[in-house]
């Protein structure tokens, strides 16, 4: 027995040896570049502490950082057809469905929760871009029309916050016809005066955008986010014009009217709870004083008439 080629050689050849580290520990910052390390970027929600970049955040993290204390209650939605249309393209439609369902764990692109936001009961319906870009099908359909259905039983505001790349092609004109349904949902919870509010986050293009998204009381972007029907270069491309800087980015549509408010991440619970206590609180904020009323009485008491 070789006492250094047994012993100690593989002893140092451990010491010296690369450590195999795991890929999904780092994340890069796609405007400034800058590595971060994965529980730094969660701390601070997916901003970039570089350059404030706000990337996409887990459907989760989103859920916990809306809702008071991070508590909520996520509500099961109706079971869909898988694949109505028998859709088939590179892959077929079943195949990219269970691919996206056990990478993300949820059942499609829509996540619908309530509890309380600034001590107000809420409803928020959340969209996971994970999920086959957000895309909306008649699952996702469901889900905007259960979260109406619970706003109006827990008599509590409905919070949407959209992040979609629109309409779902493997459904066809069955993920067209949810625009029609989203806005109908909307419509009943007006209707009964609760407040509907809706947090627009990178990106909200295609359908979505064209219904629901932009009939919001409200309407609250994050920094940056994609805001837009069609995209620039499709508009470019049809119009033959250069379009202006930032053009559907939140930033511009503010400018234009279009959008409420940018709000960034870390703010945006604070936000939201402030908003939904001015509309559901409509009393006096304090105790209303009763002042004297000015009389010929007292006006002459206070002459020495």
């Amino acid at each position: 027995m070789n006492w250094l080629t047994n012993f100690v050689r593989p002893k140092i050849q451990r010491l010296v040896r690369p450590r195999e580290v795991p890929e999904n520990l780092w994340d890069k910052c796609p405007q400034c570049g800058h590595m971060i390390f994965h529980r730094d970027l969660a701390k601070t929600l997916a901003v970039c502490p570089h350059c404030d970049f706000h990337m996409r955040l887990e459907i989760k993290a989103r859920l916990a950082s809306l809702f008071d204390g991070g508590q909520y209650q996520r509500i099961e939605l109706p079971k869909t057809v898988a694949d109505p249309l028998k859709f088939r393209d590179s892959k077929r439609y079943v195949d990219r469905l269970k691919d996206s369902q056990t990478k993300t764990s949820e059942q499609d692109a829509i996540v619908v929760a309530h509890g309380r936001i600034g001590g107000v009961n809420a409803v928020v319906a959340a969209f996971n871009f994970a999920f086959m870009g957000g895309s909306m099908g008649m699952a996702v359909g469901d889900g905007l029309v259960a979260a109406a259905e619970l706003a109006l039983l827990q008599d509590a505001a409905l919070i949407v916050v959209p992040a979609s790349g629109g309409a779902r092609m493997q459904e066809g004109i069955l993920s067209l016809m949810q625009m029609a349904r989203s806005t109908v949902a909307v419509s009943k919870v007006k209707e009964k005066k609760l407040p509907y509010i809706v947090v627009l986050t990178d990106p909200t293009t295609g359908g979505v955008s064209a219904s629901f998204a932009m009939l919001g009381d409200i309407h609250i972007a994050e920094p940056g986010t994609v805001i837009g029907f069609a995209g620039a270069r499709v508009i470019e491309t049809t119009i033959r014009e250069k379009l202006p800087d930032g053009f559907q980015r939140a930033e511009y549509l503010l400018e234009h009217g279009m959008v409420d408010m940018v709000v960034h991440r870390h703010k945006l619970p604070e936000t939201l709870g402030r908003i939904l206590g001015l509309l559901r609180h409509r009393g006096p904020g304090g105790q209303l004083l009763s002042l004297p009323v000015d009389t010929p009485d007292n006006y002459e008491t206070e002459t020495g008439a």
